[in-house]
């Protein structure tokens, strides 16, 4: 299986992942309106506030509250706070997901640029390039010739920030920057 092929099967798996844990399609495209993205659950909830009748209206935030907590026991509906959405953001961070904006709702969408990982394996592949195996499980592969003057090792540091065209400069152990593609 081809390097490009893998990337684009773990994009997909990201969005399936999304769908499985309950994000509804219209959150995932480009151009969603709010109400067209928001949970039926959620959107439950809001309408309640429209009940004009208190013990009605108490009654139904009770059961409006009771349908969210279940859905999110279930996995049905996942709320992430901002520091939550800047993790997973992080954790996708090297690869083409597209037009996912599920993360990118809310007044300012978080944004993520570069990274600092820490170096778990190294070892040299095909051609002498690096692979780099980090703490967290991503895997980043060296695609230059430029070289490495001090080998990475096990607790090295990571730098890996976005550059031109959807490429990656990674800088180890703060040595000159190498271009880089994340693998897995």
């Amino acid at each position: 299986m081809t390097k490009v092929r893998t990337n684009r099967l773990a994009a997909g798996a990201a969005v399936l992942a999304l769908a499985a844990l309950g994000v509804p399609a219209a959150a995932q495209s480009p151009g969603a309106t709010e109400t067209g993205a928001r949970a039926a659950a959620l959107k439950r909830l809001s309408e309640c506030r429209a009940v004009a009748d208190q013990t009605a209206r108490l009654a139904c935030y009770d059961d409006a509250a009771a349908a969210i907590e279940s859905a999110e026991r279930s996995g049905e509906l996942v709320v992430m706070d901002r520091t939550q959405v800047r993790e997973a953001k992080r954790s996708l961070f090297g690869f083409d997901v597209g037009g996912l904006n599920v993360f990118d709702r809310g007044e300012a969408p978080v944004k993520v640029d570069d990274v600092s990982l820490v170096v778990e394996r190294a070892y040299r592949g095909e051609g002498g390039k690096w692979f780099l195996v980090m703490t967290d499980g991503q895997v980043w592969r060296q695609v230059d010739s430029e070289a490495v003057n001090s080998p990475p090792k096990k607790g090295s540091k990571a730098e890996i920030r976005r550059a031109a065209l959807g490429s990656y400069f990674m800088n180890i152990d703060g040595q000159r920057a190498v271009r880089a593609r994340r693998e897995k």
